[in-house]
């Protein structure tokens, strides 16, 4: 048993860390990153823990310790599941959410003993429900439950993971037990989102994964910017982002890995919308700066918005440089119009075509309509599937364009359902926050 006497200072406690941690092993565990990913069938075995070593209280939460080697053991869990490795540069970090994380469940199972004994019904989750979380994980890493835990033996990470699946489960029980039923999305919300999301409906969707880190949190605003810099960098250095996600995130998608699945106009902060719209399909964002606090965006698809058509095209083209002798581009026009005749649409342009002296063929892909250069453009329009072109003259020659497919892009809207949902989830997110940070300032929280 500790008590607050027994703490002898920061450098007693980050020797402690710095031993247990020393030889943490680097290969990461990036527990149920993907459905893509393959999970490591062995893993190196666990440090041993130092002789001799002495524990201390890294943190007292109203009277209740956590002891350096809790804080170690988290530590060794965040490292094995995100993939992050432990640096000089990294490592403060990695303690410092270790160090928050548990915090937030000490307070977390002091509420809901606290609920319990009021109340005399059982909230906290049992051995036989984290078993079930476990299993879900191993079925995400395709390994069977026997197997998964045998991994987290051996980097001797299993209790510490454990007790977080048993404060997240429990909490998540406790906060939609008592908020959600009487949480009420009204119609009026459900329709403004819906009547804004057709209103603009020509804007592209973005079909995202998040990790959001609240600056109150963390400590600050600045310190929530050098953290979300670091983690982009060991995302880009291969730490996987749906594991980051679900140990740095404190957004209600954490649970996801971060996916918050296609989103359309107003579903994510200003800022957030803005780095989208200039992001390619598979790019990390930078951190972004929002209200309250920092959020890091991967763009995993982007699809135009509903109203906007693509257009598959293919051409064949003789070279004609610009300025050419009107008679020549007159001459060539009539050679294109003659090839013209002898095509009878998408099917054999290429064959006929390529068996021509000095012209090229090809397929120029799918595009939206509105992309394409104006001449272009002005065929694509006005064909339809199947159909060919005059001789369009360009800089570059004189071609004839063939329409082989047209079709409308953008996802359906979503239903009121689905929005409703969502309101609903960011709501209870929301007040989990608020619940969450009640409970920091009302209690006697003394870090070492």
């Amino acid at each position: 048993m500790f008590s607050a006497r027994s703490v002898r200072g920061r450098a007693a406690c980050g020797v402690a860390l710095a031993a247990l941690l020393a030889a943490a092993a680097p290969s990461s565990v990036a527990m149920a990153q993907s459905s893509d990913a393959e999970a490591p069938a062995t893993a190196p075995a666990a440090p041993a823990q130092p002789q001799g070593m002495t524990e201390y209280a890294a943190a007292v939460v109203n009277d209740e310790i956590i002891s350096t080697y809790d804080l170690a053991q988290r530590m060794r869990l965040l490292i094995a599941t995100t993939g992050v490795q432990p640096s000089e540069q990294t490592l403060p970090q990695i303690q410092q959410e270790a160090l928050i994380s548990l915090v937030d469940e000490a307070l977390q199972f002091q509420e809901l003993r606290r609920v319990e004994q009021e109340q005399n019904f059982s909230i906290i989750a049992s051995d036989e429900d984290v078993d079930e979380e476990l299993a879900e994980m191993a079925a995400g890493n395709e390994m069977t439950p026997e197997q998964f835990i045998s991994m987290l033996q051996s980097q001797g990470v299993l209790a510490s993971l454990r007790e977080q699946l048993r404060a997240q489960a429990s909490w998540q029980r406790w906060i939609q037990g008592r908020y959600g039923s009487r949480l009420r999305i009204g119609d009026d919300q459900v329709q403004a989102v819906l009547a804004q999301q057709a209103a603009q409906a020509s804007r592209p969707q973005f079909q995202v994964s998040e990790v959001f880190i609240d600056a109150a949190r963390v400590g600050g605003m600045d310190t929530a910017l050098r953290g979300g810099e670091q983690l982009v960098t060991q995302m880009q250095q291969g730490a996987p982002f749906q594991a980051v996600a679900r140990q740095f995130s404190a957004a209600p998608t954490a649970a996801a890995g971060g996916d918050a699945g296609w989103i359309g106009p107003g579903e994510m902060p200003a800022e957030v919308e803005r780095a989208l719209e200039q992001m390619r399909p598979g790019q990390l964002s930078q951190p972004i700066p929002v209200s309250d606090g920092v959020y890091i965006v991967y763009l995993r698809d982007k699809r135009s918005g509903a109203g906007a058509t693509l257009v598959s095209l293919k051409q064949a083209a003789i070279g004609l440089p610009a300025g050419s002798d009107p008679s020549l581009v007159e001459a060539t026009r009539a050679r294109l119009m003659a090839l013209r005749a002898q095509i009878t649409g998408c099917d054999d342009l290429e064959a006929v075509a390529n068996g021509q002296e000095g012209v090229v063929a090809g397929d120029l892909g799918e595009a939206e309509i509105g992309d394409l250069a104006p001449a272009f453009r002005a065929a694509a329009e006005s064909l339809e599937v199947g159909q060919l072109s005059e001789p369009i003259r360009t800089d570059a020659g004189m071609h004839i364009v063939a329409v082989c497919g047209k079709r409308a892009t953008g996802g359906d809207q979503p239903t009121a359902e689905l929005v409703e949902r969502r309101l609903f989830f960011q709501q209870l997110g929301l007040i989990a926050r608020r619940y969450m940070r009640d409970l920091r300032n009302s209690a006697t929280i003394e870090t070492r």
